[in-house]
């Protein structure tokens, strides 16, 4: 039976810390602000980054640098057989791409998974990938259930602030300003490599039951599953975990006696939709 390891990267919102007792491996992701170089959880915390979103001139996103990507593979290797690696959704970045191209060289021992999954959904991936590990799954065995059940997650967002989706672009600076002045909310979907625009609410209460109404129906009917015994649902948030709490007791008063994961989002989304979002996922377990 082949060791394998579990690496990912932080997109998936797992801490070095939790990663240590998880006994998976997680790649910081890097950041730029203002041209110097920090990495998520090593030297930026949630803290440091929305204090340096709020007052920095310039952020740019990268993904993981090749260096840093090879040497962990080269490290890992010399103690397992194989590594997994699942890195933040294809859709997203080009990270994934760029990891398949340089695990050619590694004659089968590095396989890249194309998750489609971001933030608590890619932990869900992570989480079942390594207990598939621990059953004795080859890695080309755990890569071929994830991604065959890479469609079965939906995730919803609504931001506090059009700002940052005019900064990065996804919005024009007019439909921005309109917007801001008629405090509107939109609601945007992630599911598999799409993030588009879902719905627009002119309240936050208005914009949270159309994303529970959403995944209402995505339970019952894209997964089949009416009971929702063999559905994960969690809540995310961009720095505004108070309000995610309230949000989690709202699935709660909808689905009693579940266990609703409350997480922040993963850093490189929250520079694209800024704090005080909420994100509600839901996404059908693997049959492990």
């Amino acid at each position: 039976m082949s060791k394998v390891a579990i690496m990912t990267d932080s997109n998936c919102g797992i801490t070095q810390a939790e990663s240590n007792d998880l006994g998976v491996y997680v790649l910081p992701m890097p950041f730029y602000f203002d041209e110097k170089l920090y990495y998520e959880d090593i030297d930026l915390s949630q803290d440091d980054f929305y204090e340096k979103l709020a007052n920095s001139n310039e952020i740019t996103t990268s993904m993981p640098l090749v260096g840093d990507l090879i040497d962990k593979w080269e490290e890992l290797l010399e103690e397992y057989d194989e590594i997994l690696y699942i890195p933040m959704s294809s859709g997203l970045s080009s990270s994934c791409e760029t990891a398949y191209m340089l695990s050619q060289d590694y004659d089968g021992k590095v396989v890249v998974v194309d998750a489609q999954r971001i933030s608590v959904t890619m932990k869900l991936s992570v989480l079942e990938a390594k207990k598939l590990a621990e059953q004795g799954k080859s890695a080309a065995e755990i890569k071929e259930l994830i991604e065959a059940s890479k469609m079965d997650s939906f995730i919803y967002i609504t931001v506090d602030t059009l700002e940052y989706l005019k900064k990065g672009g996804r919005l024009t600076p007019a439909v921005a300003a309109i917007g801001s002045l008629l405090k509107i909310k939109p609601v945007l979907q992630i599911r598999g490599e799409k993030l588009d625009k879902f719905a627009m609410a002119r309240t936050t209460k208005q914009a949270k039951q159309t994303m529970l109404d959403a995944i209402e129906k995505n339970i019952n009917e894209d997964l089949n599953d009416p009971t929702g015994e063999n559905t994960v649902i969690s809540i995310a948030h961009t720095n505004n975990l108070e309000a995610a709490n309230e949000f989690k007791q709202e699935v709660l008063n909808r689905w009693p006696d579940r266990e609703v994961w409350v997480d922040p989002l993963s850093l490189s989304v929250s520079c694209h939709i800024g704090p005080g979002s909420l994100a509600v996922t839901c996404t059908k377990k693997l049959d492990i």
